[in-house]
């Protein structure tokens, strides 16, 4: 007979506890529970049991239907798999241009800044010719501009700020949507941009304004996870390596550790499509069933010093855990290998000939769109 699930309803001390530290949190509901499922108190369900978790993610009840990545926006996954590669190959063919462009942009970077939001900043403009080309309207562009820190990209928690961004939303759209009218009436026949990418795609039946909101999902999820995880590793990093000689790691290391430690991602879920039985537990349609990526990679059965941040880890012959920052099975994210390219290269270039130090650290996650960095101040000293 299965388990009885309990309801566990969202009191404020929870809100409180999950303010203070999400990431300890989600390690106390795991203590709490005797079974490797967790009734999550903002509604769902958490796989907590790693090997559960490894099975849930590969199973055919985790992985049928469409991703909720993209929404109600395609139809199909195999219009999501198209725009997802195409626009994967895209960054990849354009990696030697942004290299360039960060060499430009790190030369403007102040002795001091304020992070994560400099490492948007940092991501954002090396890439931003290769989101929208130059020729696109400046208007346009200067909305993109404007998305980046003005609550299109990570969502305030402030009502008015909310407010203006959605209205900053909606004229972002509606700009994009014009642009998609007017490249189809006059196709270029190759990929100058990411928005080319998703219109060569082969999913000719979307509508124009359709095509630009998968544009804005697609710019969201570029730049959000990529400038994230490299302020976790920068932060990371310097609060572990205090002296003054430079950092023992290569930046492959302390991205894949911060990846690990930190995941931007911290929470999988999928909507159950028919009842069904996991952990002991029965599921109805509709109910929420998330696997962690943080408490997989947290799991001290399977991962040495699971608490630790260690990046030499990435060059010991030892068998490591499970690891799924960009999820795993068939939905792993199709544009994985091109965010670790992105990441190491950034924080190579930032840390070449330079000492970096934090000030403010705190290595507590906010969750805004995912686990990101309190603001902290980087300050970087070119040798």
């Amino acid at each position: 007979m299965p388990a009885k699930r309990l309801a566990h309803p969202m009191r404020a001390r929870y809100r409180r506890e999950l303010r203070r530290d999400p990431f300890e949190y989600l390690k106390e509901l795991r203590r709490r529970t005797a079974t490797g499922v967790i009734r999550l108190p903002w509604g769902g369900w958490c796989v907590s049991d790693t090997d559960l978790a490894n099975s849930l993610l590969r199973s055919p009840e985790f992985n049928t239907g469409t991703s909720g990545f993209f929404g109600e926006l395609l139809p199909t996954r195999t219009a999501q798999v198209a725009i997802g590669q195409a626009t994967r190959n895209v960054l990849r063919a354009r990696l030697p241009e942004y290299r360039d462009e960060l060499a430009r942009v790190l030369a403007d970077l102040p002795t001091a800044s304020r992070w994560p939001a400099t490492a948007s900043d940092l991501v954002y403009r090396s890439l931003k010719n290769v989101l929208l080309h130059p020729q696109t309207p400046t208007g346009t562009r200067r909305l993109l501009d404007q998305a980046l820190h003005g609550g299109v990209m990570f969502r305030s928690p402030h009502v008015w700020q909310r407010a203006r961004a959605e209205v900053l939303r909606g004229k972002l759209i509606a700009a994009v949507t014009e642009e998609v009218i007017c490249r189809r009436k006059n196709p270029v026949g190759h990929a100058r941009d990411v928005l080319d990418a998703v219109l060569g795609a082969g999913q000719d039946d979307l509508a124009d304004r359709t095509v630009a909101e998968v544009f804005l999902v697609l710019f969201r999820s570029i730049i959000a996870p990529v400038s994230s995880t490299l302020a976790w590793s920068v932060l990371l990093a310097c609060l572990h390596h205090t002296s003054d000689s430079p950092w023992p790691w290569p930046s492959a290391w302390i991205v894949r550790e911060a990846m690990r430690h930190r995941p931007m991602v911290w929470m999988v879920g999928r909507t159950v499509l028919r009842s069904t039985e996991f952990g002991g537990l029965p599921f109805q349609p509709g109910d929420i069933l998330s696997v962690s990526p943080f408490l997989v990679h947290h799991d001290q059965h399977h991962w040495a010093d699971s608490d630790i941040f260690r990046p030499e880890r990435w060059a010991e012959s030892g068998e490591r855990g499970p690891y799924v920052p960009f999820g795993a099975g068939p939905y792993t994210c199709v544009g994985a290998s091109v965010a670790l390219a992105l990441m190491t290269e950034t924080l190579t270039a930032l840390t070449r000939g330079a000492r970096l130090t934090v000030t403010g650290a705190d290595a507590r996650p906010v969750m805004v769109e995912g686990a990101v960095p309190r603001p902290f101040t980087v300050v970087r000293t070119l040798a």
